[in-house]
């Protein structure tokens, strides 16, 4: 929030002067004990054995820290997580990533990462839907599965010799299509246990990838190509063939213009929180997206000054209630 470059009325610096000062208030609060800067000292119990992580060294007999963060204790382990990082990769992180290359037998994806994430060929399910082992026809026909420039949807399966290792076995991941690809910072983005979200009152499609990339698009059916009727047998020919056709005419078909401005709206509403430094979940996606239908906003003025000052103000107030509600 500190780098919020917004063109502001002199009432508008001075609400959004005072919802900020409000969240920083609430925050501080929430976290007074476990939120430190550099030279802080952090408690610990020096009569049982603990041992020193990341952002923590040893000063005068005392912990202290090395970063701005919250300090985390897992078991003996205390170290400092950092609050504006960059993307650490953790197995199981649900990422949206872009394919940079197309290598033997693996594709090259940009994960917003310090280092490109390797998807391997025997890591997806192959369209005909059987699984099998790889052909050299398969290696050949990489380029029909994802190309250069496809926006694609994985799961972080570890760290390997050659470096970050990708997975697409299930239905639900592969390529995305008619929507919008955004990028923000990595850590306003919260871990949670569902990352894939379907707006039914939007038709919209809506992942929150751990990286900071963010897809919003068309809803697709996902359909599981194990399910599908044996008793009529086709060739392996005949289903790549029939898999392609239906890519072409997916490709083909109209998306609605009511559905691409239900897209740009979402979108628009991870920009202004992004924009704030607000953590991303779907539920204050939402909320931001309905204060703007409330407000009869257009979807290119949700970016103006007058909205990210009520998204402000609406999150102080949102943030406020809850914890007199704990309370």
């Amino acid at each position: 929030m500190r780098g919020l470059q917004l063109p502001l009325t002199q009432t508008q610096k001075v609400r959004l002067q005072r919802a900020l000062e409000k969240l920083e208030a609430l925050l501080s609060k929430a976290n007074s004990n476990a939120s430190v800067t550099v030279a802080d000292t952090i408690p610990v119990n020096y009569d049982d054995a603990f041992l020193k992580g990341h952002g923590t060294t040893e000063h005068n007999g005392e912990v202290v820290a090395t970063v701005c963060g919250v300090v985390e204790r897992v078991n003996k382990l205390i170290y400092v997580r950092t609050l504006r990082a960059r993307y650490k990769p953790e197995v199981g992180d649900i990422i949206v990533g872009r394919v940079i290359e197309v290598a033997p037998k693996r594709w090259r994806l940009d994960i917003n990462y310090s280092q490109d994430a390797v998807l391997m060929l025997s890591s997806i399910n192959m369209p005909d839907g059987i699984q099998r082992r790889r052909t050299a026809e398969d290696e050949l026909n990489m380029r029909s599965i994802f190309e250069e420039n496809d926006v694609l949807c994985a799961e972080v399966r570890g760290f390997q010799h050659d470096g970050l290792h990708l997975q697409a076995r299930s239905q639900k991941y592969g390529k995305l299509q008619r929507g919008q690809l955004l990028s923000i910072p990595p850590y306003i983005v919260k871990r949670q246990k569902q990352h894939w979200h379907y707006l039914e009152e939007y038709g919209i499609d809506l992942i929150l990838g751990c990286n900071g990339f963010v897809w919003v698009g068309e809803h697709v059916e996902t359909k599981d190509e194990m399910l599908v009727d044996q008793d009529k047998p086709e060739s392996q020919t005949s289903k790549t063939n029939d898999y392609s056709m239906s890519l072409e005419s997916r490709e083909h078909t109209y998306t609605p213009l009511e559905t691409r401005q239900n897209i740009c709206r979402i979108a628009n509403a991870i920009r202004v929180l992004s924009m704030l430094g607000f953590i991303v979940t779907i539920e204050v996606v939402m909320e931001v997206v309905n204060l703007g239908v409330s407000q009869n906003m257009d979807t290119h003025e949700m970016l103006g000054s007058e909205f990210c000052v009520l998204v402000a103000e609406r999150e102080a107030e949102r943030r406020s209630q809850k914890r007199t509600r704990g309370n």
